[in-house]
């Protein structure tokens, strides 16, 4: 905040030009409100109208939302990414062949997949089942959580010593055992900076999707509603970053939960 008013005090109206690019933005109040305009105008009404809500209470139902999807591409992308990770823990030839299309993977544009995927989802028939536009929403939120995940409990499911693997075959402890009293608590510091991440890129991947497809509610859709209101009302349209902001911290931070559950076997955290 304190650099934003700087930058705006201090700064050419026109911006830093380097040659014909310009490197650092105008200035003016409508390329950058006052920090104290635009956190007013989250109290006042969305519109003119007097039946009109207060903007703040827009974006937090729009929030919420985009929330609720993402959580649910979230548990796709746990589920995915885990089971990806024991299959590759498992099985050495696996991971070989299946670790570089899992990076590749995170290559694809969303702007350019979300459409696709709306359009796949939209010829799903089983029986009475609809498929809904939030699904594919959900779907492309699940595509980027699911990449930290599978990489992080891979990286958790490996890190047993030796010393510690042999000393369960001297319990003649099977595969299954191994995994449950050994390989998924070794996994814990690995995996939830993985879950953490994860549950940041759903939030990033259902705003994207949400803007790609057109979806209505969410954050996304108001981000660009608002921003072609800009001209007239430029602090209103900050209000929806804002919003964004505040939802992803509040997904990553919900990870803090899990964390406490699972503290025992939380002595570090390891990055993915």
């Amino acid at each position: 905040m304190l650099i934003w008013e700087a930058y705006k005090l201090l700064g050419p109206a026109d911006g830093v030009v380097l040659g014909t690019t310009r490197i650092l933005p105008r200035t003016t109040d409508l390329a950058m409100p006052h920090v104290w305009d635009m956190i007013g105008r989250l109290g006042e009404p969305v519109t003119r109208s007097p039946s009109a809500q207060p903007l703040w209470g827009v974006v937090a139902l729009a929030a919420l939302t985009t929330l609720g999807i993402a959580a649910a591409g979230w548990l796709v992308g746990v589920v995915v990414g885990i089971g990806l990770a024991l299959v590759m823990q498992r099985w050495r030839l696996a991971e070989w062949g299946l670790l570089p299309w899992i990076v590749i993977s995170q290559t694809v544009p969303l702007i350019a997949f979300a459409p696709v995927v709306k359009s796949w989802g939209s010829r799903v028939e089983i029986g009475s089942f609809e498929w809904q536009d939030w699904m594919s929403v959900a779907l492309i939120a699940s595509y980027l959580a699911f990449f930290p995940i599978a990489i992080g409990a891979l990286k958790g499911l490996q890190s047993p010593d030796r010393i510690h693997e042999e000393l369960m075959q001297s319990y003649a402890a099977g595969y299954w055992t191994t995994l449950v009293k050994l390989r998924f608590p070794a996994s814990v510091p690995y995996l939830l900076p993985a879950l953490r991440l994860g549950a940041a890129n759903a939030v990033i991947g259902a705003v994207v999707a949400e803007v790609s497809t057109g979806l209505q509610g969410g954050i996304g859709r108001i981000l660009i509603q608002f921003a072609g209101q800009a001209s007239g009302d430029p602090s209103k349209a900050w209000a929806p970053i804002f919003g964004a902001i505040v939802l992803g911290l509040v997904a990553a931070g919900s990870i803090a939960l899990l964390g406490v559950m699972l503290r025992n076997y939380r002595r570090t955290e390891e990055a993915v």
